[in-house]
């Protein structure tokens, strides 16, 4: 009504002016253990931006550089999966369907077959195959057209061409940058196995063509740290096959399991729908191909999981391709009037969704929602304005519940195991080089829980030195017994 949103207004309005007076028991300074680890790692008190603020109130409790727009890394997360529960809602899904246009003829298909991408995360091989093998259940056994890959929901259909890869890894899932479609994420299974002599390789996704050659020698190196042995591997094209080669070195009696990013997308659906629908029996000479597909019957279908689901995966395994994914459906809504790019639109709908919150977008720099980025920029304070708004959303369980425990899982579950925050505070974290970074909730000594943003941007905050000391910071803020 307008009287509440009078109301509210004012409340966000005392708040401001709560934050300006003395009298208020808001500390500006750095806390003495924190400012401790500051100067013990060589980063000046400037390198920090934080702010606590009384979850149930907003008052401020804690506070210094709030107002600095700072790189958040993945903590901007926690803005993504919020604004996507409240616009996109908890039961939202992803689909991806096995379209035709065609008709069937004695067991042909008299044209192409088209894989339409609907943002979908989960459809893996093994998913993608159950589609296929409902297509032969329906008496498709040769497709006499092409294998169609349907992009078309974002524009521009490919955002990964023409970008140069985030970092020196590129091969690994993190990386990925997401298409509408996402079929298996593009990435193909590598199996390790060692012994005292020997290293054994092999990949696990069916695609026809496609095999390894391994020059991995053994090291003493602890099974843990096997990546750090790991070299780029070179793909080479020999005639219509697709060697893979492994060099490097990987650690004595040992296993591992990892997912690479090394073929064109096109490429790699081409030869995996290949080698799936020979195994079912099916016949295809065409090619595939990457093209807007529109119209045709429904052969077959796989829908994501819930959204209320999803988030977990956005902020417990704090996964880059699956939250980046998100922020692009949000420029796919028709919430926002006709024009523009995927990626532009939205950007649009997050602002137009902090200024309908009434929080402040000044400072904010948004790339692509996940944080992975060197150019995402927010305010310790606007995100926290982020997180007590969350407390009033009705999907407040659903975004809680995707939070990191401390102590327990996500990305805290190693840290503050010895502090009264373990087990009590949900904390999402973010790292990147030069940058260091916590947001979510604390509980503290008087068990009132406190949203807490905290950032270190500085060229020395590597993961090993900042995060001993955000983690001091949680820990005296667990500990405080705030005067009411």
């Amino acid at each position: 009504t307008k009287a509440q949103g009078l109301m509210s207004g004012f409340t966000r309005g005392f708040v401001f002016l709560l934050a300006l007076l003395p009298a208020v028991t808001v500390h500006a300074e750095v806390p003495a253990p924190v400012a401790a680890r500051l100067a013990g790692a060589g980063l000046p008190e400037d390198s920090l931006g934080f702010v606590v603020l009384r979850a149930d109130t907003g008052r401020p409790v804690l506070a210094h550089r709030p107002a600095a727009a700072m790189q958040p890394a993945s903590t901007l997360k926690v803005l993504t999966a919020l604004v996507a529960l409240d616009r996109l809602g908890p039961a939202w899904q992803g689909r991806t369907e096995l379209v035709t246009a065609a008709p069937v003829e004695d067991g042909v298909l008299q044209g192409d077959l088209v894989l339409r991408g609907g943002a979908d995360p989960d459809v893996g091989w093994p998913e993608f195959r159950r589609m296929l093998l409902a297509a032969r259940n329906q008496g498709i056994r040769e497709v006499a057209g092409d294998f169609v890959l349907d992009l078309g929901l974002f524009t521009p259909a490919r955002l990964d061409e023409g970008v140069p890869a985030f970092d020196e890894t590129p091969e690994f899932r993190y990386n990925l940058i997401p298409d509408a479609l996402m079929l298996g994420s593009y990435l193909f299974g590598l199996e390790l196995a060692s012994d005292g002599t020997r290293v054994s390789a092999a990949i696990a996704t069916p695609l026809e063509g496609v095999r390894l050659e391994s020059a991995l020698v053994l090291s003493d190196r602890q099974c843990a740290d096997w990546e750090d042995g790991w070299k780029l591997p070179a793909v080479e094209r020999r005639g219509g096959e697709i060697v893979i080669r492994l060099s490097g070195d990987f650690p004595k009696d040992c296993t591992a399991s990892t997912r690479l990013n090394l073929l064109d997308r096109v490429e790699y659906a081409d030869r995996l729908f290949r080698a799936l629908w020979k195994e079912l029996g099916g016949t295809f000479r065409g090619t595939t191909r990457a093209s807007f597909a529109p119209g045709g019957r429904v052969i077959a279908q796989h829908r994501s999981r819930l959204l209320g689901e999803m988030v977990r995966d956005v902020n417990k395994r704090s996964d880059n391709p699956v939250t980046r994914m998100l922020y692009l459906v949000l420029g796919t809504t028709d919430l926002l009037p006709p024009g523009g790019t995927t990626p532009e639109r939205a950007e649009r709908l997050v602002r137009d969704w902090l200024k309908e919150k009434g929080i402040d977008d000044a400072g904010l720099v948004l790339d692509n929602g996940s944080g992975l980025s060197r150019r995402e920029r927010i305010r310790p304070e606007t995100l926290a304005a982020v997180l007590r708004e969350a407390r009033a959303s009705p999907w407040f369980p659903e975004f809680q519940a995707a939070l990191p425990i401390a102590g327990i899982d996500g990305g805290v579950r190693k840290r503050l195991d010895r502090s009264p925050a373990a087990k009590r505070s949900r904390l999402k974290t973010g790292t990147l080089r030069d940058t260091s970074a916590l947001a979510g909730y604390v509980v503290d000594a008087a068990g009132e829980t406190l949203v807490f943003v905290a950032m270190i941007n500085h060229p020395k905050a590597t993961g090993s030195v900042a995060r001993p000391i955000l983690d001091a910071l949680v820990d005296h803020v667990a500990r405080m017994k705030p005067a009411r």
